[in-house]
């Protein structure tokens, strides 16, 4: 009996043997099997994961290739200037003067303020684009390359409209961004901001495409932004953004901070496709010209479009006409919708302006607008976009505003007029029906700071924002005789 046991035990040891050996001759020969790895098999996942690193190319291990050859055209500027500053009353006091006996320091008259940001080299005989507010003000500027050399720099021209500016250095054989075509960017895509934040020295963050064509932010006249979640921070203006290929796709501009003063993940920068033509129009002429229609649109909501008889929010309406404007010799009158330009069609007021100021003075465009529910086609002569008009919108217009309240730019005139402090933007309420919703709250010489939270320095913005407000009640805070408060408005 113990002797058929022993047997037993012997053949089972012998079967698992056989099954260990029969086990790893099948382990191994599937290890080895291409494409393919086993679980528990260790030394050869480790193996082959180490194989796979070293076939790895450059461009899966980083984005190092992308960003060597974009870092040495990236640059560092920084401008200066001098500043009056204001002498303090007490020293001027008798009193004071008395107290100290004229013993005491004199305030410095003047002292030199300074500014930072970046720019891109484009050429390599030293053309450098950045923004306007960058060099606009500053008459002492300075650029370093990313070797470290230094040079004096010459602005070439500045378009306060677009915030874009060029800037001329003395230097051949420099290294250069190929530019991009910013119109095929689209959200998702991968970006990478270049330049010198809080002037900590060159960096290069990443991020992606968060929107395109950004526009309605008062940050400048004629917006079609790229958003970006790339960390962008002060310093970084007029740097380069840049795509996975290693094109210059935009200019860094602005960020939205919340109420802070660094990064939280909205970043703007300018399309290079409008940086472009902006900065050959500075090379060529010293100044960017630009076609003028003379009317001030405003964006067509549901609702306008169901009272202008329109099929869907689309078009620009028309709140205002300059007088002996081309859109005012071509007939066009205020309450039209503008529906297309030369055949494509227009999305939004902005889209409107942006193709206008691109097409050159002297074109004839042919637009299509509705008319009390009547589509008709109107061709128009432009004109050359005045200087003066830059930032002019109707001298007094409630298009697009609210009912029955007529506003019109704050000048400094009126500023004196209506006794405000130094610095106060806004609109001038200049009447109020009085039957309007607006009566009870509002009245004339009030001056409208800011709607639903956002400051407005004229009237073009004061529209638009009343008109993204729709059919709701709007929140608006209203400076009378230099004392702030908020009331809320109904816009119906």
């Amino acid at each position: 009996m113990n002797g058929s046991i022993q047997v037993r035990h012997s053949l089972a040891i012998l079967f698992s043997v056989a099954i260990l050996i029969i086990g790893a001759a099948i382990g191994v020969g599937v290890t080895a099997w291409p494409g393919h790895s086993v679980v528990g098999a260790h030394v050869a996942y480790i193996h082959q994961a180490e194989s796979n690193r070293a076939g790895l190319n450059a461009n899966e291990m980083g984005f190092a290739p992308i960003l060597k050859p974009a870092l040495p055209a990236v640059v560092s500027i920084t401008s200066s200037r001098m500043i009056k500053v204001p002498q303090n009353p007490f020293f001027n006091d008798p009193f004071f003067q008395q107290f100290f006996g004229g013993q005491f320091p004199q305030q410095p008259q003047q002292q030199r303020e300074m500014g930072l940001g970046s720019g891109v080299i484009v050429s390599q005989d030293g053309y450098i684009l950045t923004n306007n507010h960058v060099v606009a003000k500053g008459t002492d500027i300075k650029v370093m390359l990313a070797d470290k050399r230094q040079f004096p720099g010459k602005v070439i021209g500045t378009d306060p409209q677009t915030d874009i500016a060029v800037v001329k250095i003395d230097a051949t054989g420099l290294p250069t961004l190929t530019l991009g075509d910013s119109a095929k960017l689209q959200v998702g895509d991968y970006d990478f901001a270049i330049g010198n934040p809080f002037g900590v020295g060159e960096t290069a963050t990443m991020g992606i495409i968060s929107a395109t064509g950004r526009s309605g932010l008062g940050i400048e006249n004629y917006e079609d932004f790229i958003q970006t979640d790339a960390a962008i921070n002060p310093g970084n203006s007029g740097g380069a953004m840049v795509d996975l290929h290693g094109n210059l796709v935009g200019i860094n501009t602005a960020i939205a901070t919340g109420g802070g003063e660094g990064n939280v993940g909205i970043g703007f920068a300018i399309p290079i496709n409008m940086a472009r033509t902006v900065a050959d129009q500075l090379v060529a002429h010293g100044k960017v010209v630009r076609g003028y229609l003379g009317l001030y649109p405003q964006d067509v909501t549901n609702d306008i479009a169901k009272q202008f008889g329109l099929s869907g929010p689309t078009g620009a309406l028309v709140s205002d006409v300059s007088p002996d404007s081309p859109a005012a010799k071509a007939g066009i009158k205020r309450g039209d919708v503008i529906l297309k330009v030369n055949g494509q069609p227009v999305e939004s007021a902005n889209d409107l302006r942006l193709r206008i100021s691109q097409t050159p003075p002297g074109t004839d465009v042919k637009l299509e607008i509705s008319r009390d529910g009547k589509v008709q086609d109107v061709t128009v002569d432009l004109g050359e976009f005045p200087e003066k008009e830059a930032n002019a919108t109707p001298g007094q217009s409630n298009g697009g505003g609210l009912q029955g309240v007529n506003v019109q730019d704050l000048t400094p005139d009126l500023a004196q007029q209506l006794n405000l402090p130094a610095g106060v933007h806004g609109v001038v309420v200049s009447d109020v029906d009085p039957s309007s919703p607006a009566a009870a709250d509002l009245q004339r010489g009030d001056v409208i700071q800011e709607v639903n939270h956002k400051p407005i320095s004229n009237v073009q913005q004061y529209n638009a924002a009343v008109s993204a407000a729709g059919s709701q009640p709007v929140l608006l805070l209203v400076n009378r005789g230099g004392v702030t408060q908020y009331v809320v408005v109904e816009t119906h």
